[in-house]
């Protein structure tokens, strides 16, 4: 994990002192909302439809247990007992005190912790495969790539005040866990035909109003040239990109008009400008960054756990959330925070400090956030799995639907955020209500359902085996379905259904769906295979069935 040195320690620190005058400043009158906007933006502080909205960054999704009690710290004392788990990885809180939040920051800058980054049109949270270095498929641990980006792009003078936001996700792994093709810039750690190790870097994804997936830039970058030829990416973007339209302003636009050969001309032009030495990162600093992501010491003499002899929730919980881990005898431990009574992503401050216990004792103190909105124990014992489970008993963590049904991403939609159009979150639980039958949910097998309260897409509707999206129309709010999206390897943006349902409606509609898919598909065969297989016609007709 990213260690501060001393730099970041004055810096960050100085960033909340100044922060601390803007706010007094803004609570006194001398700064108007206008002029306080930018200031508190650079600072991952939103106002939403009630209240203020403090973003907190989670570097890469990776948290020590002291970081994740200080979250569960701000939750008591600064808002009302919980956080938000982002689909950025970060971690949200809805409702502090604008006059609360220059201590916020204080109390997170004693954690190597802050907010910076987290809004504005510069470099956003880097995101990434939430089982980095704990699996068996991927080339490399890609977070010492993740950190790299992050520290190369942290208040970077050129990139700080781009057309609009800027994305970037990486993964090591052929099976893609951190959907790089929806991010402005995907990273792939890839091996050429000779062995060598180095990046395919993927450009212009999306969601949003104008939902599109990346394309390839450069199917094989040596690592070397990674930094600067980001640096020509960037300065493409920069030069060429809209500023008077923020709805245009995304680098998928860019790529759009100019077309994919062009734009790669224009970065490969603006590469052969650089001197690779003024940019270029010395394998010295690649290897101390490398350092910071060692392993842990390993056990090599686990006992198999016997599962015949477990109880039959907890067996049914090592099937749903349970991964393979690339060390024998480990295993990664996906923790759901999609309980029907609470809105996806949200964990109480209690729970917070539940995890942190259980990653301490069973997870050499790590802990990861995922863009699904979970968390994981990135390296549990097998032999210790059974007191994992019973830790998240206790703390009512163990629904064990990993990417079944009840597995929902949302976004806070109107319940929280002024953009939005319709409820999101009600939504979310209703269909999680209906489908909460844990033998259901494993006969349906995986299905992802993701909800948006608004075209923004923040809960990553189009790219949803099922996708919904909340709109308003004459004061009535209504939603519309699309199917066939996939956010992996085989990326997909949803096919859209028709018109759109009531909240009541598009339950029953789900359910029809669920139903036609269970009668139709082939042997054990995934919904997103049998759709592909029988297309949207047959799907669209169950939709709308009884309508």
């Amino acid at each position: 994990m990213y260690r501060y040195d001393e730099f970041d320690a004055e810096f960050v620190n100085s960033r909340v002192a100044q922060f601390r005058g803007q706010v007094e400043r803004r609570l006194d009158g001398r700064l108007s909302e206008a002029e306080f906007r930018p200031l508190r933006l650079m600072n991952g502080l939103y106002l939403q439809l009630h209240a203020y909205m403090l973003r907190v960054a989670v570097p890469y999704g990776t948290l020590r247990t002291d970081q994740l009690r200080m979250l569960a710290h701000l939750a008591d004392k600064y808002d009302k007992g919980y956080g938000h788990v982002t689909t950025r990885q970060n971690m949200q809180f809805n409702w502090p005190a604008l006059s609360d939040v220059p201590d916020m920051l204080s109390d997170l800058a004693t954690v190597d912790m802050h907010a910076i980054q987290t809004s504005g049109n510069c470099i956003r949270n880097v995101t990434c495969d939430p089982y980095a270095g704990a699996t068996a498929d991927e080339i490399e641990d890609p977070r010492p790539l993740a950190e790299l980006i992050r520290q190369w792009s942290m208040l970077h003078p050129e990139f700080s005040f781009l057309p609009r936001k800027f994305k970037f996700a990486v993964t090591a792994s052929p099976h893609d866990r951190a959907m790089i093709k929806g991010h402005d810039i995907g990273i792939q750690i890839v091996k050429n035909d000779a062995g060598e190790v180095g990046y395919h870097i993927i450009v212009g994804g999306g969601l949003g109003r104008t939902p599109v997936l990346g394309e390839t830039l450069c199917a094989f970058l040596p690592k070397a040239d990674l930094l600067p030829y980001l640096t020509a990416t960037m300065r493409v973007y920069n030069r060429f990109g809209r500023r008077d339209n923020k709805y245009k302003a995304r680098i998928k636009i860019l790529v759009r008009d100019t077309g994919i050969a062009d734009f790669t001309k224009l970065v490969d032009d603006e590469f052969a400008t650089l001197d690779v030495n003024d940019t270029a990162v010395s394998q010295e600093e690649c290897e101390r960054i490398a350092s910071y992501f060692e392993p842990p010491t390993f056990d090599t003499n686990i006992k198999a756990i016997d599962l015949d002899s477990q109880p039959e929730a907890f067996r049914k919980w090592v099937a749903t959330n349970v991964a393979p881990h690339i060390a024998p005898g480990y295993a990664i431990v996906n923790i759901s925070l999609k309980n029907p009574e609470r809105a996806p992503g949200d964990i109480t401050a209690e729970q917070m400090r539940a995890v942190a216990d259980l990653a301490d004792r069973e997870s050499f103190g790590e802990v990861r956030t995922t863009h699904q909105q979970n968390m994981v124990l990135p390296h549990v014992r097998q032999d210790a799995l059974r007191a994992v489970w019973d830790g998240l008993v206790a703390a009512e963590l163990e629904d064990a639907n990993i990417n079944l049904i009840g597995d929902i991403i949302c976004c806070p939609g109107m319940d929280f955020c002024a953009l939005a159009t319709a409820r999101s979150i009600p939504v979310a639980q209703a269909i999680a209500e209906r489908f909460s039958d844990h033998d259901r949910q494993q006969a349906i097998g995986e299905m992802q359902i993701k909800i948006s309260g608004c075209i923004n897409a923040c809960g990553h509707h189009h790219v949803g085996h099922i996708g919904i999206l909340g709109l308003e129309k004459s004061g009535v709010e209504f939603y519309q379905v699309t199917l066939g999206g996939d956010a992996t390897h085989t990326a997909a943006i949803g096919d859209k259904m028709g018109a759109g349902f009531s909240q009541d409606e598009l339950v029953d509609g789900i359910e029809r769906i669920v139903d036609f898919y269970m009668g139709e598909r082939s042997g054990s065969e995934r919904f997103l295979d049998t759709y592909r297989r029988l297309g949207t016609a047959a799907f669209k007709e169950a939709l709308y069935a009884s309508t």
